[in-house]
């Protein structure tokens, strides 16, 4: 796990010095509109020695990548429109990261500055979150907040496969409107991975491991599961949940890979069953003010954090099948 942080943390430092030389949001978005004019009208614009340099800085920034940005860019009118289908399409390509680093908005340093571990709260006001915790990106562990939630006793992989087997058109709905995420697994969908044999369902000696996650959006689905969690007692009286679930479910060893979030709002996560560790890393324009954290989160902890602002990954632990559900709050 160090080597890996210590490998991403490089990679956002190339990013990071790349930026420093002039390369911005705007400057990628106009190469991309003045190579989305260029195919309209067929004809070649002169070129000064300032788009010259622009063009050469791009070039240093990802190589191939806005050759990629350009083409796809063809076919949108708006910055927000290209960047919301391609961080929203399952398969448009393998490293969305990357894209989503380019034109991502700038993280506030402050937010972080002098934090060194992830804090970690009991009983927490509703006030104190407010203040804290709830909108300044600053990621905390509420120890104390899924007292009766009667899912801690009722959710496994077999209470969800038959959830889903049962439930008319589940399959089908999350394939076309939910999202599904295989990670380094041979699953192809939910329903795949809910076919998988009971030998290695359940971690039977020498059989595969695995690990995923997906998003609900099934209103049948969700009134189920809402029956056996409520909402997060210290979240702010004025904000709305998300009427989507976010379950991730797996055996041991690397959870989620290193990546950053493109879902506008900040997040939490229950640990219904198993241990966790996060690896948070910084943006590469916090890295010298900011720094790296590892918090593990246990069963009946929950863990608030602003998944766009912080790289993360995560490590499943030995022992029982880790499942967190979750859902995001504005």
């Amino acid at each position: 796990m160090d080597n890996q942080i210590k490998l991403v943390t490089k990679f956002l430092k190339l990013k990071r010095e790349a930026k420093l030389k002039g390369i911005s949001d705007d400057e990628v978005y106009k190469v991309f509109k003045e190579e989305k004019d260029l195919n309209q009208n067929e004809q070649k614009p002169k070129v000064d020695e300032r788009s010259k340099k622009r063009n050469l800085r791009l070039i240093f920034l990802g190589g191939i990548l806005p050759i990629i940005f350009g083409v796809l860019f063809m076919f949108y009118n708006q910055k927000e429109d290209f960047v919301h289908s391609i961080t929203e399409a399952r398969c448009a390509i393998d490293n969305s990261g990357m894209f989503i680093e380019v034109a991502r908005p700038l993280t506030n340093c402050e937010m972080c500055r002098n934090l060194y571990q992830v804090p970690n709260e009991y009983e927490i006001s509703v006030e104190d979150f407010s203040k804290k915790y709830a909108y300044t990106a600053v990621p905390v562990l509420i120890k104390d907040a899924t007292k009766n939630w009667t899912a801690m006793n009722t959710f496994s992989y077999d209470f969800l496969k038959e959830l889903y087997v049962n439930t008319t058109d589940a399959f089908e709905v999350t394939e076309e409107e939910c999202q599904f995420f295989p990670y380094k697994t041979d699953f192809e969908s939910l329903e795949d991975a809910f076919n998988m044999t009971d030998d290695r369902a359940h971690f039977k000696e020498g059989e595969e491991t695995w690990y995923f996650g997906w998003s609900n959006c099934h209103p049948d689905i969700s009134t189920i599961l809402r029956k056996h969690y409520n909402r997060p007692y210290f979240l702010p009286n004025d904000s709305e949940s998300s009427s989507l679930d976010w379950i991730f479910m797996g055996g041991s060893g690397l959870g989620a890979f290193i990546h950053l979030d493109y879902v506008q709002r900040p997040s939490w996560q229950a640990q219904i069953s198993g241990k966790k560790t996060w690896t948070l890393v910084p943006t590469p324009e916090c890295e010298d003010i900011c720094h790296s954290m590892n918090v593990t989160v246990h069963k009946g902890d929950i863990f608030v954090v602003d998944t766009n602002q912080w790289y993360h990954s995560t490590f499943i632990h030995p022992g029982e099948v880790s499942i967190t559900i979750g859902s995001e709050y504005d």
